[in-house]
């Protein structure tokens, strides 16, 4: 995880006694550290009193998948704690810092029973939460008990309902495909390595690909996408339409916001799509990172 340490002025030594303890990048607090922060790392140590980090996260939170761990560290270096991300990160940057002999306050839940959680066991084996809101109930079930955990050998097909996570082994990127009805396996194999050749995506980088519910009973794209030895996800309207599509779509006429880039968009690790939607025949393609 790529850190920084943000430091008030007057506490920039300690800022950098911490920054060279786990080798992060030290910045002097201004009115915009934190909004180039969180374009840049995966975490931010703020060394300053809570409220002032409060204030300047406020404005530029999305959601807890994309932002930044925060964790404030009290001006006396008694206290790390995490303020954003504690499941992303936070927790365990809060626990870096006890070689420096700073107590970590630890408040998410699971944590502070003793308890496992969605994040923690797909962070342990290398793997990515597609189906993202599911972690609420999930976590939550962890605190009553233990969740037992399936692993489905390849291939295999997965009907999980809103309170399973479903975990896929972490890859860069995710593919947000569309498809004329009666479409063809060929077609589709033809259209994601044209699509992936253009983009200089290796097939093997590619973690997800994800289309909407309605294309459930088109039996070419699924056997397009088990014939590239991908993992084929089915999106619900609601999730779709709660995601606006930087691109004008046809797919309104069905009732959705569009088809490949909100889906690639709904699963892009770093929310955002290093390739906007093509055609390729008769399949549209968006991939997200």
């Amino acid at each position: 995880m790529k850190c920084c340490v943000i430091a008030l002025p007057r506490f920039l030594t300690l800022g950098e006694e911490i920054a060279e303890a786990i080798e992060a990048d030290l910045l002097t607090y201004h009115d915009d550290a934190f909004a180039s922060a969180f374009q840049e790392y995966k975490g931010i140590i703020a060394l300053m009193s809570a409220g002032i980090a409060v204030r300047s996260c406020a404005p530029l939170m999305t959601d807890k998948w994309h932002d930044p761990a925060v964790v404030v560290v009290t001006p006396d270096c008694q206290y790390a704690i995490p303020i954003l991300g504690g499941h992303h990160g936070g927790n365990d940057l809060a626990y870096r810092l006890t070689v420096l002999g700073i107590t970590p306050v630890i408040s998410t839940a699971t944590e502070v029973y003793g308890r496992p959680s969605v994040e923690g066991y797909a962070q342990a084996e290398e793997c990515r939460v597609i189906n993202r809101p599911s972690t609420r109930k999930v976590n939550a079930a962890f605190l009553d008990g233990d969740v037992p955990v399936y692993e489905i050998p390849e291939p295999g097909i997965v009907v999980a309902g809103p309170g399973v996570s479903v975990l896929i082994r972490s890859k860069p990127y995710v593919i947000g495909i569309g498809a004329r009805l009666g479409i063809t396996a060929e077609e589709v194999v033809w259209a994601v390595t044209a699509g992936l050749g253009e983009a200089d995506i290796r097939h093997d980088e590619v973690g997800a690909f994800v289309t909407t519910e309605k294309k459930r009973s088109d039996p070419g794209l699924a056997e397009g996408i088990r014939k590239i030895g991908g993992v084929l996800i089915y999106l619900d309207d609601e999730t779709i339409n709660s995601i606006e599509a930087p691109s004008p779509s046809r797919a309104t006429m069905i009732g959705l916001t569009g088809v490949a880039e909100p889906c690639a968009l709904a699963f892009a690790e770093m929310g955002r799509l290093v390739m906007k939607k093509k055609t390729y025949g008769r399949v549209t393609i968006a991939i997200g990172r």
